[in-house]
């Protein structure tokens, strides 16, 4: 199966949630909050405006957002879950700085 999102929605991966403090201790699954970051990979035509015209997403397949903490729909294809969140619900684009880039 595979899914397409409609309309301004995207689909979007979870980064994996951090499990160690920035004091070093393990943090468990149950007490880690759900990360708001993740990967695009599906983009939907664009939202429709009144007038019929369609405006193309900001956004493209492989960008790293961060989304509202429940602006979120939760699915699960072939086990993995994903989300589909609207455009407008994604709050920025991450971009990878040289700096960081060059730590990695």
């Amino acid at each position: 199966m595979s899914i397409k999102p409609l309309e301004d929605r995207v689909l979007v991966r979870r980064v994996d949630a951090q499990t160690l403090s920035a004091g070093g201790i393990v943090i468990p699954d149950k007490a880690a909050e759900k990360p708001t970051e993740g990967i695009v990979i599906a983009v939907g035509p664009g939202r429709r405006l009144e007038n019929g015209q369609i405006v193309s997403p900001l956004v493209a397949e492989g960008d790293r957002v961060v989304f509202k903490k429940y602006g979120a729909q939760e699915i699960t294809e072939n086990g993995e879950k994903l989300l589909i969140i609207r455009e407008a619900d994604l709050l920025a684009v991450v971009e990878e700085s040289v700096k960081e880039e060059e730590a990695a």
